[in-house]
């Protein structure tokens, strides 16, 4: 009989959990002991709810778990919070792991180890980022403290640096919350991953929720009290007095330990990774967003940090694990916000993204609505498509618009997936009901655009 395997996995969040969980439905307990270490207080959680338990639209924070420990126990899975995996040996096929709470630490044999250590928020190395009051949001630790500073030392002004999803969701939260909110970036608009014109819409909206843009204005440090806590977000144009500072400046790859034991990490600094989710280290794989991935339209290496990429990842690797066979095929970057009552949405390749990439583009942007006129509620919603020139080919959409515009997103990402044509999508079968769309739906409507622009451009034989 042969000796029971052991796998274990750093990191209990989407990417670590889930591969434990696909490699116990293919392994049974005693053919595959399964051991997960997770530093903070909770696991297997939902990192994307954050903002909204900080804005109160979530109440209990345990709506926000998906599984507790005892849960996992039962699988067969033995969950181990508060435990830091903080040197890996792969030679010796060990991890060193130190217990938060108790201050002791052991060696964890494994026969198979996922690599699942997530993102770190980014801190600017300026004076005072380190100051009490100061906040990354990236773990459910991050939104209890956020929530607890609101709550507990009734702020009255915030400073959000950074302009990103982040920055935008943890705006809206805190306006929600009634605080007076102000957003700083270094940049000339909001949400980097738009173009310039989708963009702006994006800053009208904040201006429409309250909150003061302070654009094109790099932040060059914190005041602080003689206690140590936040008083002002300094940048070179103004100081910007605040009793909370939330840092939305992005996340990086928290591929530091994996790094340090010599398993390889690429450009983004992600770990690299094969289709099934192996490093190149034996025995060693990784997901989530501590990895790198490919862009498959600019078949370049990204790191892309989403709870949707994470599961996939994970389940990946949980089956390889298990002995089955799946690969990751790699991301298109389809990504969705809002702020307030106004939604955000893109996928593929932004304009500067394409010519980076190499491509020359046409783009065109549409404006419409979400529902059919005679019906009441529907909204503005303007709808941008990047097209290849002469060929066609789909390479970005971006959408800025109101009362589930949004969603329709998800059509061009199939659409962007299977490498159609805009003059193919023109025919696309989409649903039809007046309270749902116009007769032409806005992504037919763009796609027609772009489809005459790109004719247009044929034309011209320019």
């Amino acid at each position: 009989m042969a000796a029971r395997e052991r796998l274990l996995v750093v990191g209990g969040d989407a990417a670590g959990m889930s591969a434990a969980s696909q490699a116990r439905r293919l392994r049974a307990p005693d053919d595959l002991e399964i051991v997960a270490v997770e530093r903070g207080h909770h696991a297997s959680y939902a990192a994307c709810g954050i903002p909204y338990y900080v804005g109160g639209v979530v109440e209990e924070l345990d709506s926000l778990i998906a599984r507790t420990p005892a849960e996992f126990q039962e699988r067969g899975i033995d969950l181990r919070l508060r435990t830091e995996a903080v040197e890996i040996d792969p030679g010796g096929g060990r991890v060193r792991v130190r217990s938060l709470d108790g201050g002791g630490e052991s060696w964890e044999p494994y026969d198979h180890l996922v690599i699942a250590t997530g993102a770190v928020p980014t801190r600017p190395r300026l004076p005072g980022a380190d100051a009490e009051g100061v906040h990354g949001v990236q773990i459910l630790d991050d939104g209890v403290a956020i929530r607890r500073a609101v709550e507990d030392g009734s702020p009255r002004r915030a400073v959000v640096v950074g302009g990103g999803y982040i920055g935008l969701e943890m705006a809206e939260a805190l306006v929600m919350r009634g605080l007076e909110v102000s957003l700083v970036d270094f940049a000339d608009q909001p949400m980097r991953t738009l173009d310039p014109d989708m963009g702006a819409l994006v800053a009208d909206a904040m201006r429409g929720i309250g909150v003061k843009l302070y654009l094109g204005e790099p932040v060059e440090g914190f005041d602080t009290s003689p206690d140590g806590r936040v008083t002002a977000v300094r940048t070179e144009s103004r100081t910007l007095p605040a009793d909370l500072v939330v840092l939305g400046l992005g996340v990086r790859p928290a591929s530091g330990l994996a790094r340090e034991a010599g398993i390889e990490t690429g450009p983004t600094g992600g770990i690299v990774t094969d289709r099934r989710m192996r490093t190149r280290t034996d025995r060693v794989w990784a997901a989530g967003d501590c990895v790198e991935t490919r862009h498959l339209i600019s078949g370049a290496p990204v790191a892309i940090a989403l709870g949707t990429h994470a599961n996939k990842q994970g389940r990946v690797a949980g089956i390889g694990i298990g002995g089955g066979y799946a690969t990751f095929p790699g991301v298109i970057g389809t990504a969705v916000s809002k702020i307030c009552h106004v939604e955000v949405a893109r996928t593929g390749l932004n304009e500067a993204e394409a010519a980076a990439a190499g491509f020359e583009t046409l783009s065109v942007a549409v404006g419409s609505t979400t529902r059919v006129g005679y019906i009441p509620g529907g909204a503005a919603m303007t709808t941008k498509l990047i097209a290849e020139r002469r060929s066609g080919r789909l390479l970005g959409a971006q959408i800025v618009g109101e009362e589930n515009a949004a969603k329709r997103i998800d059509g061009l990402a199939i659409a962007l997936w299977n490498g159609m044509t805009v003059e193919e999508m023109t025919g696309l079968d989409l649903g039809y009901a007046p309270p749902f769309a116009p007769v032409w739906d806005p992504v037919l409507i763009a796609a027609r655009k772009a489809a005459d622009a790109v004719e247009r451009d044929m034309r011209s034989g320019s």
